[in-house]
């Protein structure tokens, strides 16, 4: 019981003693993302129901760093200044990594092939992130490209983190299971409460003064879930559920059970016609076939249709709001001084059922 661990429900954050900002639009709510970038500490999920080659840039113009999946493939050619720079990580699967690893050292790449190291933000994009190969891909790719920023996971375990910011990751995903298109907790039992992981990894990330971002990815089910994600440590939340239940995702509309296209949806939504967004774990056989696997493993997701709340401008305005007026309470003008720094404290289950509404 003395090691028991905490989710995300389990606390709230408290005000400071005492705070001199008078406004919160005196707090700073994004920081600076290669080329000159100003993000949002959000990323959208490498999901095919959340993020395509077709809305990727949205989210970029709402501050959002979104992360094109596996099979996405955006080929950013050199010719074309600028094109490679915008603030997104490619996706590429385990196995597509170490073919073209050991093509390039065979010098059997095509010139124009869609290779990872054509990319400036890469993601490697498995489930398992505790694989002891993982880790010398990692630095492999960081001897011969080490300019790459690269993102990897997923980990239920803090020391592994650890363990692959010292190999060379510049961003690690955190948490297994606890997406909603995810059953792996569910059906395998394998999880860390994302709370106390988020809040673990922080503490070895000063402990050991590691550079590498910490991604909490999965289960937001709120602004608040999103908000105490950052107050724990996490230097960016992954989005994917909320999201897909945008008008913009990449997920297919569908009116009354009827399949739509993107434009008609967009119009019929506006117009109060209740639109419903497909939304799938990327571990489903489905995605395995989009993939062109032919021997295909037992899913750990589902698929799911959810109605659309919002617009992403209209979600990504309420959420600045909520952030500027979180850090506001904590006396926190910049985002530096409240990831990771903001008080908190732990509450019983009739605590949040009093203001869970």
């Amino acid at each position: 019981m003395d090691d028991m661990k905490f989710d995300l429900n389990d606390i709230v954050i408290i005000p400071t003693e005492s705070s001199d900002i008078n406004s919160r639009k005196e707090c700073k709510i994004t920081q600076k993302w290669d080329y000159n970038y100003q993000m949002l500490p959000l990323m959208a999920a490498p999901m095919d129901t959340v993020v395509s080659k077709n809305n990727y840039q949205k989210f970029i113009d709402n501050g959002i760093i979104p992360c094109l999946p596996r099979g996405q493939h955006i080929l950013p050619l050199q010719h074309i200044v600028g094109y490679g720079k915008k603030p997104y990580f490619q996706s590429f699967g385990l196995y597509e990594i170490e073919k073209q690893l050991d093509d390039y050292r065979c010098e059997a790449m095509l010139p124009y092939k869609s290779c990872f190291y054509n990319h400036q933000h890469v993601l490697i994009d498995i489930a398992n992130g505790h694989m002891k190969k993982l880790l010398d891909i990692i630095k492999d790719i960081k001897k011969f490209w080490p300019n790459i920023q690269l993102m990897v996971g997923n980990v239920a375990n803090p020391k592994t983190y650890v363990n692959l910011a010292r190999a060379g990751a510049d961003y690690v995903r955190c948490s297994i299971g606890t997406g909603a298109g995810c059953t792996t907790a569910a059906n395998v039992s394998i999880n860390y409460p994302m709370g106390s992981l988020i809040a673990e990894c922080r503490q070895l990330q000063k402990e050991y003064k590691l550079k590498t971002k910490i991604v909490a990815d999965g289960g937001m089910k709120n602004y608040s879930d999103v908000i105490k994600a950052l107050a724990l440590g996490a230097d960016y939340v992954m989005i994917g559920s909320i999201f897909n239940k945008t008008i913009e995702s990449a997920g297919y509309n569908y009116l009354w059970g009827v399949k739509i296209h993107n434009k008609l949806s967009e119009v019929l939504w506006k117009w109060g016609f209740p639109i419903k967004k497909k939304y799938r774990g990327m571990s489903t056989k489905a995605v395995q076939r989009s993939w062109g696997k032919t021997q295909l493993v037992t899913a750990e997701g589902i698929t799911k249709y959810q109605k659309v709340e919002n617009s992403l401008e209209q979600w990504t305005e309420n959420f600045k709001d909520y952030l500027r007026s979180a850090m506001s309470y904590s006396g926190a003008k910049k985002l530096s001084d409240f990831i990771g720094y903001a008080q908190y404290v732990f509450i019983t289950d009739a605590a949040r059922r009093r203001f869970d509404k």
